[in-house]
């Protein structure tokens, strides 16, 4: 009959996955109140908020413009970002807020494209708090047009990674001892950040190509 000695041991997390465990939690928590607010408001908040999103990650060029159509008259579309002065370079949006159990279907993918057509655009981004239909994602992938589909999960995701509709509450210094041959060990500090919600509207700009509009 094998003893306690040879059972194995329960793996004990080390302070920094502590830390990283502890932080993944928070976040996935507050991906849940993030999405359960973007139902709990109107309309027009989560178009709003898309829209702080897009402008977050890079998108809206060095004069940072982003309008959100009128509801009674959008065409299918719900905001359009201009990355020049000029508007000539235009990224359309549609925002659906719709049950996280639920699907987008290629029905509105095909409207979508539709909408983007009838504006003589190249490129879209549709987002939504639910889910895409394996049909959805493979039209998108099959148009001319480059459409980027952002369903509830990554859509929370990156809302607290561009800290939109968020706000960091508190950070821990995590400090480590690094050797370096011929100088004194020196110290390096890793920071690690807690959020919570926060009225949408704060921006931080980050420059580059999020989605994979540009290809």
């Amino acid at each position: 009959m094998p003893s306690d000695a040879d059972a194995p041991e329960d793996h004990v997390l080390d302070p920094y996955e502590q830390i990283e465990t502890g932080v993944a939690r928070i976040h996935s928590d507050v991906a849940v109140d993030l999405l359960a607010r973007m139902h709990a408001q109107d309309p027009a908040f989560f178009e709003q908020a898309v829209l702080d999103l897009l402008m977050a990650t890079g998108y809206g060029g060095a004069e940072g413009k982003a309008t959100r159509t009128q509801l009674s008259n959008d065409g299918g579309i719900d905001g359009i970002i201009d990355q020049d002065a000029l508007g000539l370079a235009r990224i359309y949006v549609q925002a659906k807020r719709y049950a996280p159990d639920s699907s987008v279907g290629r029905p509105e993918i095909q409207a979508f494209v539709g909408a983007l057509a009838g504006n003589s655009a190249s490129q879209g981004v549709f987002i939504t708090t639910a889910r895409y239909s394996p049909g959805a994602r493979i039209f998108a992938d099959s148009v001319a047009a480059r459409v980027v589909l952002i369903d509830g999960d990554r859509l929370a995701r990156l809302m607290i990674r561009y800290r939109v509709g968020v706000q960091v509450t508190e950070s821990y210094d995590v400090v480590s001892r690094a050797a370096c041959a011929r100088r004194p060990r020196r110290r390096t500090a890793v920071s690690v950040a807690r959020e919570t919600l926060l009225r949408c509207g704060g921006r931080s700009r980050r420059e580059g190509d999020a989605y994979g509009l540009a290809r």
